[in-house]
């Protein structure tokens, strides 16, 4: 039996290293960049991380739960956390199955055959060169936010346009005058880098959003009511009111109001941006219109002079070394039964695109044990595995836990938390943890047969269906959480 490809080394690509080797499954792991650690590694040449940047989920609700944080603080900073992931690989020996400074070009099914029956070959470039190995199935784990979004605007700018993804240090701002697009996480994060050393700093926005603070009562705002989730309805009802009286409305600031309820789209973890605003440090301005030399133009007739615009404006989901159909990609994003298995079941698995408030790296975990579960029950209980299989074929699991989400391609994968965690839950205990499988594996002959890892069948997707609703199969299609 050909080993498994495991592409990408941060935080969903240990847990995918952690639960196939403690599942006694052979695998062999590819890493872009010098060391584990992934976009953490501010040093990697490929990350998109900053100076400043911390989590915005806390430590305890984001942690591996097998491997706790030795942190006091609650949002751990980037260096730390690099300290974490490398502290995690060598606890469980996970460098020894990684090849570092390797990028993957390639993965192309055996044969052409599009049902994976053969095999998949993967092409990677590294230190000695590019080289092919054929695999009996891949895990995707390279992550969700490598690719920039760059959008396009009337006009040309005279300035220097910046994505955040190549934003390192406060120092690019000193004595500039700044115009940052788009108000998520990272840009709200960038903004009050940007108030201590430029000239000017402005921020345009499309639309409006809801400000969670760190801190509530004294605690982590995302620690509680953990374990007693709420109905959506209610959630959104209580929740509205608390920020309410803790930040007040942003509109008073200047942002719009939203057009959406809370949750339906990722909330923003950052207050300090509101303290700025309240001081007159920046101001909100409405969407681009056009550039003309250093004057922007805005949508409502109003203009202004910058020297660096800063686009905070996202990233695309990519997986630029596999062919799209191969993970029934004919949308915003791959529609894949728990956001990891194509229906067709043709070796591939995808792990780590997943987006929710507070599902945390325990929320990889989680589905990293599913698939060595999934792989795991091919070689104690083949039928197990076929009956997994079928569940694919029938109603998939509402992941929205009753919110409907924005249909915004970021949202496209979104899920939560608890409806997702319940849902790997309860398949797990259909198929048996992934290490339940580990002497069978073992002393098995045969290995894993590659034909039962994929079914030499097409399956058809669900239907189209709008965001956060669900289509007759119960499946919701959903979307983010940016250092979370």
């Amino acid at each position: 039996m050909n080993p498994i490809a495991l592409i990408g080394a941060g935080p969903s690509g240990l847990a995918g290293a952690r639960a196939l080797s403690r599942a006694g499954i052979p695998f062999h792991g590819f890493e872009a960049g010098p060391d584990v650690g992934g976009l953490w590694n501010i040093d990697n040449p490929r990350s998109t991380m900053y100076e400043s940047a911390h989590l915005i989920s806390s430590r305890t609700t984001t942690e591996f739960a097998e491997y706790p944080m030795r942190s006091t603080a609650d949002y751990p900073g980037h260096r730390e956390l690099l300290a974490y992931f490398r502290g995690f690989a060598d606890e469980f020996g996970l460098r020894e199955h990684f090849s570092f400074d390797t990028r993957v070009t390639s993965v192309e099914p055996v044969d052409g055959d599009a049902t994976g029956a053969s095999g998949w070959l993967v092409t990677s470039v590294g230190p000695d060169g590019e080289t092919t190995g054929a695999y009996s199935g891949v895990v995707l784990a390279n992550g969700t936010l490598a690719e920039p979004n760059v959008p396009s605007f009337r006009g040309e700018f005279a300035g220097e346009i910046m994505h955040t993804s190549a934003y390192k240090s406060a120092k690019v701002f000193d004595g500039r005058r700044v115009l940052i697009i788009g108000a998520g996480n990272s840009g709200c994060d960038i903004a009050v880098d940007a108030v201590h050393h430029a000239a000017s700093v402005d921020m345009s926005v499309r639309r409006g959003y809801y400000f969670v603070p760190r801190y509530l009562f004294g605690k982590p705002a995302d620690t509680l009511n953990q374990g007693r989730p709420l109905p959506a309805p209610i959630k959104q009802f209580v929740d509205r009111r608390v920020l309410q009286a803790f930040t007040g409305d942003p509109v008073r600031f200047g942002f719009p109001k939203p057009d959406y309820k809370i949750y339906e789209s990722h909330p923003i973890v950052n207050t300090l941006i509101l303290n700025h605003l309240g001081q007159g440090d920046l101001r909100i301005v409405p969407d681009i219109d056009r550039f003309d030399g250093h004057t922007v133009h805005f949508v409502d007739g109003t203009s202004g002079e910058y020297d660096l615009v800063m686009l905070a404006t996202g990233y695309h989901l990519d997986y630029p070394f596999i062919d799209r159909a191969h993970l029934n990609w004919t949308a915003a994003s791959p529609k894949l039964y728990l956001n990891i298995f194509p229906p067709a079941f043709n070796g591939v698995f995808v792990l780590g695109m997943i987006e929710a408030s507070g599902i945390g790296w325990q929320g990889r975990a989680e589905q990293a044990e599913l698939i060595a579960a999934y792989l795991a029950a091919v070689a104690r209980d083949p039928q197990a595995a076929a009956a997994f299989r079928s569940r694919a074929d029938a109603a998939w699991p509402d992941l929205s836990g009753g919110y409907k989400y924005l249909g915004l391609e970021r949202m496209s994968y979104y899920v939560n938390k608890d409806a997702y965690r319940g849902a790997v839950k309860k398949l797990l205990g259909t198929l048996g943890r992934g290490d339940a499988g580990l002497e069978t594996l073992r002393s098995s002959t045969g290995g894993l047969p590659d034909s039962e890892i994929r079914a030499t069948r097409r399956v058809e997707a669900p239907p189209e269906r709008r965001v956060g609703q669900k289509s007759e199969t119960g499946n919701p299609t959903s979307a983010d959480g940016k250092r979370a």
